[in-house]
């Protein structure tokens, strides 16, 4: 072997070993920075101040209210419930923020202000990483916290908020990293750093939340039976009349602040509306974790299952095909004020935006 062939190598291995070098510096940084915006604790955020899941979640089938956040730059619409975000421009700060019960933050610092409306075309593909919803918060140039970005002003900074677990389960390594490579390509684009938590910790932090999710996830079903097939329009209208109201393909019945306590569906998951053909079977649903917390959850269901079945000239059913037993209704009740009270000490408020976020 030459002496290049032996001093070519000599310098690759030197540039391996620089290169790890900078790595390790580089992650060691980033490491105290994020010490720095997030301190450790040894409580659990999910579960609050001396809370915690009591065992044996009951099943009859097996922090303060925020807004959701939109990406465009058009007009703030506020939800049922919700506050109304501020006016672009406004000097105040908006109330929405990253929730650390069930998101975790990646951080990107613009090394110079970058107008809105050069970001809003990117808001788009920083809504959703596999299975998991995406939050934009944002942070002007006055230092003033946003909960969405807009077109007339400009950004120092901006934060991705990843959910940590939902029904499809707990955040897992490819959704992660799916969400890091959208904080680089913009970082790339505006030139500017990122800072995030250590994967394992993040994954093992999702884990934990979708197992006291998984503990208390119930929904309990009754069901209509039509006989012969009715007119899908005859149904909504009876539906409507008794004070149901869209919710997607299916109809819900509200509560006093907008929030859905429980919800009707065609057996076929059509929308009401889709098509000409008739309706033979019905399904109503009380999602527990996602309805406001309430002594007659179930029965007031059963109220208006009965109502309705009388006026479609149907048969109420349980799950199981059965018709309701005298009473089950208070029983079903009983189990169901356990299971809110459950929800609660774990920091997921039945009917919160935070529950409806994770039973999502």
């Amino acid at each position: 072997m030459s002496d290049l062939q032996i001093g070519l190598i000599a310098l690759g291995v030197l540039l391996i070993l620089l290169v790890l070098g900078f790595n390790w510096w580089q992650d060691r940084r980033v490491r105290r920075k994020m010490q720095t915006h997030f301190p450790s604790s040894e409580q659990d955020p999910l579960l609050g101040a001396g809370a915690g899941v009591a065992a044996g979640a009951a099943s009859a089938t097996g922090a303060a209210a925020r807004r959701e956040p939109g990406m465009g730059g058009d007009a703030p619409r506020a939800q049922p419930g919700q506050p109304v975000p501020v006016d672009p421009g406004s000097d105040a700060d908006d109330t929405e923020e990253p929730d650390p019960a069930c998101e975790v933050v990646i951080e990107i610092n613009f090394a110079e202000a970058v107008r809105g409306a050069d970001l809003l075309p990117y808001m788009q593909s920083l809504r959703h990483v596999g299975r998991k919803p995406m939050r934009v918060f944002a942070e002007t140039d006055q230092r003033r916290h946003r909960a969405r970005v807009h077109a007339g002003e400009s950004y120092a900074s901006m934060q991705l908020a990843v959910l940590l677990a939902n029904r499809s389960g707990p955040l897992t390594a490819i959704e992660w990293s799916q969400a890091w490579a959208r904080a680089q390509d913009m970082a790339e684009r505006f030139d500017a750093t990122i800072e995030g938590p250590d994967q394992q910790a993040v994954l093992e932090q999702g884990a934990r939340l979708d197992d006291t999710c998984a503990a208390l996830d119930t929904q309990v079903g009754l069901t209509l039976l039509l006989g012969t097939a009715q007119p899908a329009a005859e149904v909504l209208a009876v539906a409507r009349d008794l004070g149901f109201v869209a919710d997607g393909s299916r109809l819900a019945w509200p509560a006093e602040n907008g929030v859905a306590r429980f919800t009707l569906a065609r057996a076929d998951g059509a929308a009401f509306d889709a098509g000409m053909g008739g309706i033979e079977r019905l399904y109503l649903l009380l999602d527990v974790p996602c309805s406001p917390a309430d002594s007659r959850a179930f029965g007031r269901m059963v109220d208006v299952g009965r109502d309705l079945a009388a006026r479609l000239r149907a048969d109420l059913v349980d799950d199981q095909g059965k018709p309701l037993a005298d009473g089950s209704e208070t029983v079903i009740d009983e189990r169901l004020q356990v299971l809110f009270g459950q929800l609660e000490q774990a920091g997921l408020p039945a009917g919160s935006e935070r529950a409806q976020r994770v039973f999502a």
